[in-house]
């Protein structure tokens, strides 16, 4: 994903991905409409028809989940479009354009959204969008494999990146830290997170353990 350009504001160009799901495909040019009046350029476009493991590989964030089989089959039960779109603030305001996911839900709080105008109910609720910078990229990857996607926006990514894997390795630290109240603090903290440091296994007597997530 190509590095944003900063618009009015400070307010950066972003890329994100929608995906008019197979129970409002027919209405696709409707919608097209309602995403281009938004503000929205389509960077890209395409009409696709995924099997039950394709879709399973694209929703893998919900493995496990009860209703994840239920989400598959109806994903691969008809076509999709797929939509590369560009503008300001781009996940954000797709995300607010498409509404609760819920659609009956939808239809009460925010009858404008697509989801309410299109949507039938919790699973087939007409549109889908990137929760993040790293979902769109990784899901336009999907939906465009030929295209070329570039590192999304450094500074969103780094802090996905803290939040998700270094915030609760260097709180644990801080924790026994306290605990140990160690007479040098910062060569204690510098040992204890060389030798938790999650990305790299423990070995012991040749054996590899891995800490379970």
């Amino acid at each position: 994903m190509s590095q944003p350009e900063a618009g009015h504001g400070g307010v950066r160009v972003e890329r994100t991905l929608a995906l008019i799901k197979p129970d409002a495909v027919h209405k696709a040019e409707e919608i097209e409409e309602l995403i281009l009046k938004s503000g929205f350029t389509i960077l890209q476009k395409r009409t696709l028809q995924l099997s039950p493991e394709e879709c399973s590989d694209f929703y893998a964030d919900h493995y496990g989940k009860n209703f994840f089989p239920s989400l598959a089959a109806f994903m691969s039960s008809g076509p999709v479009t797929a939509l590369d779109l560009a503008r300001e603030d781009a996940i954000a305001h797709w995300k607010t354009i498409i509404g609760p996911v819920n659609s009956v839900q939808a239809r009460d709080t925010q009858p404008e959204c697509l989801r309410a105008m299109y949507g039938i109910s919790e699973l087939c609720n007409a549109v889908h969008g990137s929760d993040t910078f790293i979902a769109a990229e990784r899901e336009l990857k999907y939906m465009f494999p030929n295209s070329v996607i570039e590192p999304v926006p450094t500074v969103e990514a780094a802090k996905e990146y803290l939040i998700k894997y270094v915030n609760p390795t260097l709180l644990r630290g801080l924790t026994e830290l306290c605990k140990e109240k160690p007479l040098n603090p910062c060569t204690w903290i510098a040992d204890w997170l060389f030798k938790n440091n999650p990305n790299k296994p423990n070995v012991f007597d040749g054996a590899i353990v891995e800490e379970a997530e």
